[in-house]
């Protein structure tokens, strides 16, 4: 299988590549490198079933030709992490809106499968978890710059299912909660190995708010293999599905478990997220996924629980 990766330089993108090269798939990745980095697939270059293009999904000509070759589209470019959201968020709004819809309109005339990443971000200040996929939204006012990347996540579902709808386009849209795992950066306001890095070098772990915000973690091993079954199966087009753990923390108690897991004697300090990001920001008090949808289609459910998942991203960390 001839597979196209957008943003396939990116933390889940390379993670996504391994697992299908490892299956036998042809994988051509395209990436501006804007989050990703060519680190984060060096240890693939030598494979002659990947190939990395640095470029822009904006490219249509170069898109189009790419689509043309391939069985499969993960369309995995988008602006990421809280931190990048509120300080540039038109640049999120046209990376996340205009990327999927050119990748969308060049994958329909060949009638490609496109897998459009969601975020779990889109549930927006709902308190009642489990999420599931038929749950209303409830973002925030447009005043608050926080909320331009749920909002433009879930337009690229509202066009993804245009898509499906209008045009037959094979689309399948996934909600992803809380991806982690080694090669994940905290440049862009990932708490984890925001945390992991604090705690090995001895700094202050920094916990935004009073903590009490809880989110659920997973694996991205776990999250690339439902990925993977989700195009094996046929009933899962033109659907959306959450991906996820259901594995509850808040944050406060997660600084606590990385410190413990880390053997680190930082202390813990709160910051107010007036200080962190802007006056005004806010916050999603919970997000934890019902995952019965994807589990009755394909039997997927994660492997890893969060004390796994720490400690391998803690493994990961010290060695760099």
């Amino acid at each position: 299988m001839n597979v196209l990766i957008t943003g396939g330089a990116g933390f889940i993108g390379s993670h996504l590549a391994e697992r299908l090269l490892a299956d036998g798939c042809r994988i051509v990745a395209i990436d501006d490198l804007s989050t990703g980095s060519l680190t984060n697939i060096s240890h693939l270059s030598s494979n002659p079933r990947f190939s990395c293009i640095v470029d822009t999904v904006f490219n249509e000509s170069l898109l189009a030709e790419q689509i043309d070759r391939c069985d499969v589209v993960f369309h995995l470019a988008a602006a990421v992490g809280v931190k990048l959201i509120v300080e540039a968020p038109v640049r999120t709004i046209e990376t996340n809106v205009h990327g999927t819809e050119v990748v969308l309109r060049q994958a329909r005339e060949g009638r490609k499968l496109v897998v459009v990443t969601s975020t779990s971000e889109v549930y927006g200040k709902r308190t009642d978890v489990p999420f599931n996929e038929t749950s209303n939204l409830l973002l925030g006012s447009p005043h608050q710059h926080r909320w331009a990347y749920a909002c433009s996540k879930a337009l690229d579902e509202f066009l993804a299912l245009a898509y499906w709808k209008e045009h037959q386009l094979p689309v399948i849209v996934v909600r992803l909660f809380n991806t982690v795992g080694p090669r994940q950066t905290g440049r862009y306001g990932m708490v984890i190995p925001n945390f992991v890095r604090q705690a090995l070098s001895g700094e202050p772990l920094t916990v935004y708010g009073d903590g009490s915000q809880t989110r659920s973690f997973a694996d991205v091993t776990d999250v690339v293999r439902a990925l993977q079954e989700l195009i094996n199966e046929p009933k899962a087009v033109g659907d959306i599905f959450n991906i996820g753990n259901p594995e509850e923390v808040s944050i406060l108690q997660l600084a606590k478990h990385v410190k413990r897991l880390a053997g680190s004697s930082s202390e813990i300090v709160k910051v107010p997220y007036g200080e962190a990001y802007e006056a005004g920001f806010e916050d999603m008090p919970r997000r934890v996924p019902d995952i019965s949808k994807i589990n009755n289609l394909t039997s997927w459910t994660p492997h890893l629980a969060l004390e796994d998942i720490l400690k391998r991203v803690i493994t990961h960390m010290e060695k760099l």
